[in-house]
C-alpha cells in the first residue's frame, strides 16, 4: 500500500519537504524578511486593531524607512543557514504582515531587490485575500516565467461569521477569487487556516476540508488555535472563556487526521501546527515542537492505517 499513494512516495500524506526536494532538485531554504508592511484592517483602511488572535495592538509601516535593508537581511539568513546545510539555494520570504499591501513601485523594488542577491532563487510573499490588485496579480505572473513565485495567503477561516468575529476584514468569498485569480495567472498558492476559532466545531472544520479541497490550492498550512498575550482573543478568552474549546495535542492530531482523511491528495501540505515564543503563550500549552508533532501524526497514521485523501470524494 504504502507505494501507491498519489503523491508517489511512502509517506502518508503529501508533504512539502518532499515536494520542494523533487521541484529543485536540492536544499532550499526560505529566509524571512520583514519589509515593514502593516495590514489594512490594522491601518483604518478596513479596521483597527488587527486581527484578534494577533499580538500587536498597532503598527505603523516602515517600508519607507527599513531599519534593516532588504539584502542584509537575506545576507545574515543565508549565512545562518549555510553553516548548517551544504548545497542550498533560497527563497526570499516576506513573511510579516500584508506584503502586497504597499505602492506597487515599492513592492517591485523590494522584490527585485531579494531576486537580485545571488543565493535567490525565488520569492514567497505573504499577504491576504483582499491586497491582490490585477497590477501586482500581473506582474507577480511575469516574474513566475522567470524564477518560482509563491503566495500564501492568510485565509483562516471558510466561515464568514468567523471572519468576522476575528475582525479579519476580508470575507470567504474574497478568498476565492483570490485563489482563482492566482490560479488563472500560473502563479503557485499557498493557504493557512487556524483550526479550533471559536464557534467552529469539529464538523465545520471538516466541511472546511471539503470546501478547500475543491479549490485550486497547491500547498497548505493548518495551525492550531493558539491565545497569545497582549491580544483582543486573550482579553476575550480570560472574560469569556466557554467561547474557546482550545484542543489537546491528541485531540488536535485526531482532528489533523480526520481532515487528512478528507482533504484533495493534491494538495500539499506544509505544516500541522504553529509554534510561538514561550512567553507570549497562554494557551494551549503542549511542549511539543514541531518536529515532534510530525512524528507522532506519521506514527499515528500508520497505526490507524490511513492516509490523506482515503475519504475524499470529488
Amino acid at each position: 500500500m504504502s507505494n501507491t499513494y498519489n503523491w508517489g512516495h511512502p509517506k502518508r500524506y503529501n508533504d512539502f519537504s518532499t515536494h520542494f526536494k523533487r521541484m529543485f532538485e536540492r536544499r532550499v531554504q526560505k529566509v524571512s524578511i520583514d519589509a515593514g508592511f502593516t495590514c489594512p484592517n490594522r491601518d483604518g483602511t478596513k479596521a483597527r486593531g488587527g486581527c484578534t488572535y494577533c499580538n500587536n495592538d498597532t503598527f505603523t509601516p516602515s517600508y519607507t524607512n527599513l531599519k534593516v535593508p532588504i539584502t542584509t537581511q537575506i545576507d545574515q539568513g543565508v549565512e545562518f543557514f549555510k553553516k548548517k546545510y551544504n548545497a542550498i539555494s533560497f527563497l526570499a520570504y516576506f513573511q510579516a504582515f500584508s506584503n502586497t499591501y504597499a505602492p506597487f513601485d515599492v513592492l517591485k523594488r523590494f522584490y527585485e531587490e531579494a531576486l537580485s542577491h545571488p543565493d535567490v532563487i525565488g520569492l514567497v510573499i505573504a499577504t491576504r485575500p483582499d491586497c491582490l490588485s490585477a497590477e501586482i496579480l500581473d506582474y507577480l505572473a511575469e516574474l513566475s516565467k522567470k524564477c518560482y513565485i509563491m503566495v500564501e495567503l492568510g485565509v483562516e477561516s471558510t466561515n464568514n461569521s468567523t471572519l468576522e468575529f476575528i475582525n479579519r476584514g476580508h470575507t470567504h468569498e474574497e478568498t476565492l477569487e483570490a485563489i482563482q485569480a492566482l490560479h488563472e495567472r500560473g502563479i503557485h498558492n499557498c493557504i493557512h487556516t487556524i483550526l479550533g476559532l471559536p464557534g467552529e466545531d469539529k464538523e465545520m472544520l471538516l466541511e472546511q476540508a471539503r470546501v478547500i479541497s475543491e479549490l485550486p490550492i497547491e500547498n497548505l498550512k493548518l495551525h492550531q488555535l493558539q491565545i497569545h498575550k497582549g491580544t483582543k482573543m486573550f482579553r476575550q478568552y480570560r472574560e469569556n472563556p466557554e467561547l474557546f474549546s482550545l484542543y489537546s495535542a491528541e485531540e488536535y492530531m485526531d482532528l489533523v487526521i480526520a481532515y487528512l482523511e478528507i482533504l484533495n491528495p493534491n494538495i500539499i501540505v506544509e505544516r500541522f501546527i504553529s509554534t510561538a515564543p514561550p512567553e507570549l503563550l497562554v494557551a494551549p500549552k503542549w511542549g511539543l515542537k514541531n518536529f515532534e508533532f510530525v512524528a507522532k501524526l506519521e506514527k499515528k497514521l500508520e497505526a490507524n492505517d490511513t492516509y490523506q485523501g482515503r475519504l475524499y470524494t470529488k
